[in-house]
């Protein structure tokens, strides 16, 4: 995306360090970028490298434009999201499952137990805090929210089951939502996860081991092809939604098509993700009026919305580029783009 581009006459230079999804290392990373006189930091991978780095960026004055997080960062410093929150993510996915005929008291979630899980339980927050009657239920959620700490004990609450992060334990977290059913009378139908790969497959094939019938949501971190294999190892190829937050790598959205052409085989969510970062980074530079300062190329940002050839981005109200969120559904061995109302086929009576 950023290939023989140009700004006012001058080539755009990308420089990229592993920092190893490491926080300590992000921060290494940064300072050494910052030494060598970037411009910006663009579509750097992680939440907890991002939280870790922004304080640097923010001192330095360093604008961090479209990082591969969905935790929705709003500072410190000048912070651009391109992708949609994981928070987004879950509530579209809640709210399609609720217009689809699933009640408020038949969806659960499971999550990671740390900033990113929780992100994906307030969007399930926010989906039942919009249906009349669930008070009761969103109070023992924000409980769940509210719990200070890095890992404190938030099974056995309400309908939410948790799991340690670098762990793939589902147990407890499954015998945390058998607990609700058993307390509140209600049933999970469908179960909102907000984990990562391994950790998810474990979690869905531990539930189908035990009989269960729910019907799982993933987020973007953990969905396509991966975890349609892990599932796959599972023998789960059906009831398993998973959301994405940029169109699919087969649409014929001249974006889409133009990243098809330069990706080839390896276009994937992922990198059309990164393409499109790297599209709106260069639209913003060649939009800013006046010197290439940082200051300007803010300003450019932040006064209209941009069309990445399809994609829409929109800096001009909050720092919150696209909210967009694709549905997408498991058949057979292949993740495949549905529409909301398809949810209505997966209600089991």
């Amino acid at each position: 995306a950023l290939a023989g581009q140009t700004v006012q006459k001058r080539a755009i230079e990308f420089i990229a360090i592993n920092d190893f999804y490491d926080p300590a290392k992000a921060v290494e990373a940064a300072k050494k970028l910052i030494g060598q006189g970037i411009f910006a930091m663009v579509n750097s991978f992680g939440s907890p490298t991002t939280r870790a780095v922004l304080p640097v960026l923010a001192e330095n004055k360093v604008p961090a434009l479209g990082f591969y997080t969905g935790a929705a960062f709003t500072g410190p410093g000048d912070v651009l999201n391109f992708r949609a929150s994981y928070a987004k993510e879950v509530e579209s996915v809640v709210d399609a499952a609720l217009a689809a005929g699933f009640k408020p008291t038949e969806v659960c979630a499971y999550a990671q137990n740390d900033a990113y899980g929780m992100g994906g339980v307030k969007g399930f927050r926010a989906a039942l805090a919009k249906q009349p009657g669930m008070e009761s239920i969103v109070a023992k959620v924000d409980q769940i929210l509210n719990m200070p700490g890095d890992n404190p004990e938030r099974n056995g609450i309400g309908p939410v089951g948790v799991y340690q992060r670098d762990t793939v334990s589902a147990r407890e977290g499954y015998q945390s939502l058998k607990k609700w059913e058993a307390a509140s009378g209600n049933r999970c139908r469908l179960v909102a996860t907000t984990a990562v790969y391994d950790p998810a497959a474990a979690f869905l094939g531990y539930a189908r081991y035990k009989g269960e019938t729910w019907i799982f949501s993933s987020p973007s971190p953990a969905a396509g092809n991966r975890l349609a294999d892990l599932l796959k190892k599972n023998g789960i190829t059906d009831k398993v939604v998973a959301t994405q937050i940029v169109p699919s790598p087969d649409s014929s959205l001249p974006v889409v098509v133009e990243a098809r052409k330069a990706l080839g085989a390896n276009l994937d969510y992922v990198s059309l993700e990164s393409y499109i970062v790297g599209k709106l980074f260069v639209a913003i530079m060649q939009a800013i009026e006046g010197p290439l300062t940082r200051e300007n190329f803010l300003k450019a940002a932040r006064r209209q919305p941009y069309d990445i050839g399809g994609v829409k981005v929109d800096f001009t109200t909050d720092n919150q580029g696209s909210d967009f969120v694709l549905l997408t559904a498991l058949q057979g061995k292949d993740f495949v783009v549905i529409e909301p109302r398809a949810l209505e086929n997966m209600v089991t009576k």
